[in-house]
């Protein structure tokens, strides 16, 4: 391993690390693909806990779940995003991002059809209204429901039940970040942070429509992981009744 091969290595990977991803028209996409270069960039990868996605047109890195010197805890995202207000909020954002990742990870057509007319805020609080009532009744019968899969599901339907729909004051609705379409406004904004889904038409009915790059790291990298598919799972077949016309 030379000199050269080192500082084109680390321009790749302080790029992924500020940018996220890299597409085919950088000069840091063609870079990498040398396989010394590769091999220099998955080293610094594995060494810092993040992880590489490739595919044909880009690379992006991603944090390891455990072990990264990059994870972030509760308090910094906290700081970094002033929508995660408690840990509670927080649990039902990752409720609401679930939801949305169940919503477009089905089958070929619905992908397309995520792609091409995205979801509405809407038509997500049904589906995670619907699922979430479901749940309600599960623990009714079942109070220890959740308790395996480490999630409180107690406090999440509750927390839940009891937020309003929306606000009809459209002075504070942007700001409000306690209704259900403020949380789900602040749970989207986390995927377009990320660079993974574009939000259109913010100041009627919002929609979010996800990119390629979060097709790319649920193939390549959420499939993988036990947790995402225990949490798919718990997305029930309640949320399917909306699923046909999820731009409403």
């Amino acid at each position: 391993m030379n000199a050269e091969t080192i500082k084109r290595a680390s321009a790749v990977f302080f790029t992924l690390l500020k940018e996220k991803v890299i597409d085919e028209n950088s000069e840091h996409f063609q870079a990498y693909f040398n396989p010394e270069v590769r091999q220099t960039v998955l080293l610094l990868a594995d060494e810092s806990g993040t992880y590489i996605i490739e595919s044909p047109k880009r690379i992006q890195l991603v944090v390891q779940p455990t072990g990264s010197v990059f994870a972030t805890n509760f308090t910094q995202l906290k700081e970094k995003h002033r929508q995660v207000e408690t840990k509670k909020h927080f649990h039902l954002m990752s409720v609401v991002i679930m939801s949305f990742l169940a919503a477009i990870d089905r089958n070929q057509a619905a992908k397309i059809r995520t792609k091409r007319e995205g979801i509405s805020y809407y038509a997500l609080e049904r589906q995670v209204n619907d699922l979430i009532m479901n749940w309600d009744n599960i623990i009714k019968a079942k109070p220890a429901f959740g308790v395996e899969e480490g999630i409180d599901m107690k406090e999440v339907v509750t927390t839940w039940k009891y937020m309003e729909v929306d606000t009809d004051d459209y002075s504070v609705k942007k700001s409000n970040r306690r209704t259900r379409i403020g949380l789900i406004a602040g749970a989207m904004r986390l995927l377009e942070t990320e660079g993974l889904i574009v939000i259109l038409d913010r100041d009627d009915i919002p929609k979010a429509i996800p990119r390629q790059e979060l097709f790319e790291r649920i193939e390549y990298l959420y499939h993988d992981y036990d947790r995402y598919e225990l949490f798919k799972k718990l997305m029930t077949s309640e949320e399917d009744e909306h699923a046909e016309n999820p731009s409403n």
